[in-house]
């Protein structure tokens, strides 16, 4: 079983259905909810537990040719079951994953993900295998029962 939370706060200086444009350009969520965090500020939420979710961070992945530089990030921050990613809020607007280490490399905020599973290993080969000059080693299935 896998749980896919995403999370990414609306500023008041920002179109709460822009930055929902942002998160849907990445991931596919149906569960959103935007909930109200004070003096303007909201927080966008999606829980979601299929790894079809996934489906379009995995195609920008390809079509981007970032393999290498999505298996590395996803390895670092991965913590047994847990992977937690962020991504640079302004590039998914655009349609582009753009990971970032702290919150002062994307100037809006970034996108939280997180994803738990016990096959988080498959997952991550699933997302993005290993390479040999740019090339993936392999293509697995998507994982089942992940």
């Amino acid at each position: 079983m896998v749980f896919i939370r995403a999370e990414v706060e609306v500023r008041p200086t920002e179109d709460v259905n822009k930055v929902l444009k942002a998160l849907k350009n990445i991931l596919l969520v149906n569960n959103v909810k935007v909930v109200d965090i004070g003096r303007g500020y909201k927080m966008i939420v999606s829980e979601e537990n299929s790894i079809t979710t996934l489906l379009k961070m995995y195609e920008l992945i390809r079509r981007q040719r970032i393999l290498d530089t999505a298996r590395n990030v996803m390895i670092k921050n991965s913590r047994g079951d847990i992977l937690n990613l962020r991504l640079n809020k302004q590039a998914a607007y655009q349609g582009i994953v753009s990971f970032v280490d702290a919150d002062d490399e994307s100037h809006l905020g970034s996108i939280t993900i997180t994803i738990v599973s016990q096959k988080l290993d498959e997952i991550i080969d699933w997302l993005a295998p290993r390479t040999s000059r740019g090339r993936p080693l392999w293509e697995r299935d998507i994982p089942k029962d992940a």
